[in-house]
């Protein structure tokens, strides 16, 4: 049988521009439970309280989900760039048992916030919303989500990021649909939204598994598997990338929960926590073009690791880090400062919660500027099979920067005329920034020191 030379893999931000798309629809999920409950009356600033307590859960899934698909997408795109067959299916079947244990772990967390919402110290609307909220949305999801952790890699690894963006668009579509049959025809409240939210994501699922049969079923029949090496522990092939990246991400939740205490041990704290939930909605909102970047970036970087080719690599990643940048200032910060208060306004009730979302949103494109980039390096590094920078900036920047300088924020933005909740974010802003020009320098130095510029290796062809 006779082969073909795969294609040259397209530009980072034309395999991003779907991925774009996607994220903010998929992004589109909390806000759409967020505006859902403002809807619930006397509960509705309780509700999207609840929301903002369960976020630190819901990144942990995150953090899961993101981990092995990152370590699974890398490890595929490198195998299938250099044309090992045999690895692709050894990754499938390893990832498949991983995601059993997974499930059960979020199903046990989900037990853990149903029994453990009364004795926390909320106020008592609070704690039962988010017991019901929190508890379904994890039990759930540890269905849903992790089901569609192999598709959407496997459409990934092709460089397949329209179907990506498809798959976000029907689930996007189907939680907004749900949501208003089950709030306002069935009056489910809460429950209704955590349901809309765990059930929609089949629609995308259903999408990306077809696709991504398609996709395999043309990788075999094109006869380019020429290379018969296999892992010899297909597992800890996933893990070795999968546990840094899930961890990275793990940190991100450690710093919503360590928040979300700062805020909770405040006067007023059901306002102000329904402010920050809005805020930090906000923030993961418009980070999500940036985010699609680095996971177009990621493998991309896998497969031009796999060919050899670092000049591209030094390339895509400038083109990754000034699209950021110009995002973040021409379109991310304008858009905060002028639109907080209209938004604060609109999605809560309480005026003090009111005035403290208008007052952080204002401030929401900075901190997309500080640590947007952090996610396209951090891509980056796990495309080039180099997980341990990655966690070890993010786990600075979780217990030694965040944390500690959002608490100071919060505490001394008062007396330098700050809002509390100003402080907050700028104290929160500046851990990101340090963060992420500790990881642009650490990138700077690995690739001077092991990618050599020039040409791929012979014999290697992207």
């Amino acid at each position: 049988m006779t082969t073909t030379l795969p294609e040259r893999p397209p530009g980072v931000l034309r395999l991003a521009a779907p991925l774009v798309v996607s994220f903010w629809l998929r992004s589109a999920f909390q806000w759409v439970d967020t505006i859902y409950a403002s809807t619930l009356g006397d509960l509705g600033d309780a509700s999207i309280a609840a929301i903002g307590l369960t976020a630190p859960f819901e990144f942990l899934m995150i953090a899961c989900w993101v981990g092995t698909s990152n370590g699974l997408t890398s490890r595929l795109a490198a195998a299938m760039g250099a044309r090992q067959g045999a690895k692709v299916e050894q990754l499938l079947a390893s990832t498949r048992r991983v995601l059993r244990l997974l499930r059960l772990l979020f199903l046990a967390l989900a037990l853990v916030i149903w029994f453990g919402a009364p004795q926390l110290p909320l106020e008592q609307q609070v704690a039962g919303q988010f017991r019901v909220y929190g508890s379904v949305l994890l039990a759930g999801s540890a269905f849903t989500a992790f089901w569609s952790v192999i598709p959407d890699s496997l459409v990934k690894a092709h460089n397949d990021t329209r179907s990506t963006m498809w798959a976000g668009l029907a689930s996007t579509a189907a939680n907004f649909v749900m949501n208003t049959v089950f709030v306002f025809v069935f009056h489910w409240g809460i429950l209704g939204i955590a349901l809309a939210t765990v059930l929609a994501r089949l629609a995308g699922l259903a999408y990306a598994t077809r696709q991504a049969r398609r996709h395999e079923q043309r990788r075999l029949a094109a006869g380019l598997d020429t290379n018969p090496s296999i892992f010899r522990r297909p597992r800890r092939a996933i893990l070795t990338l999968a546990v840094p990246a899930g961890l990275a991400f793990a940190l991100l939740a450690v710093e919503g929960m360590a928040l979300n205490g700062l805020i909770a041990a405040q006067q007023e704290s059901a306002a102000v926590l329904a402010a920050w939930s809005i805020i930090d909605r906000a923030g993961r909102f418009l980070t999500m073009p940036v985010i699609a970047v680095g996971v177009a970036l990621l493998p991309l970087c896998a497969r031009l690791w796999g060919a050899r080719d670092f000049g591209r690599i030094r390339h895509e990643l400038r083109v990754g880090l000034g699209a950021a940048a110009l995002y973040a200032l021409l379109f991310a910060a304008p858009l905060c400062w002028f639109l907080a208060g209209r938004v604060g306004e609109a999605l809560t009730d309480a005026p003090e919660a009111q005035r403290a979302a208008s007052q952080g949103l204002a401030l929401v494109g900075l901190a997309v500027l500080a640590g947007g980039p952090t996610f396209l390096l951090r891509s980056a590094f796990d495309g080039m099979q180099q997980p341990r920078p990655g966690l070890i900036v993010s786990a600075l920047r979780a217990l030694v920067l965040i944390v500690p300088l959002g608490a100071l924020g919060l505490t001394l933005g008062p007396g330098l005329g700050l809002a509390p909740i100003e402080g907050l974010v700028l104290g929160t802003v500046a851990g990101a920034a340090i963060a992420t020009a500790l990881l642009l320098l650490w990138m700077r130095t690995f690739l001077r020191e092991e990618c050599p510029p020039g040409p791929p290796a012979q014999g290697h062809r992207p």
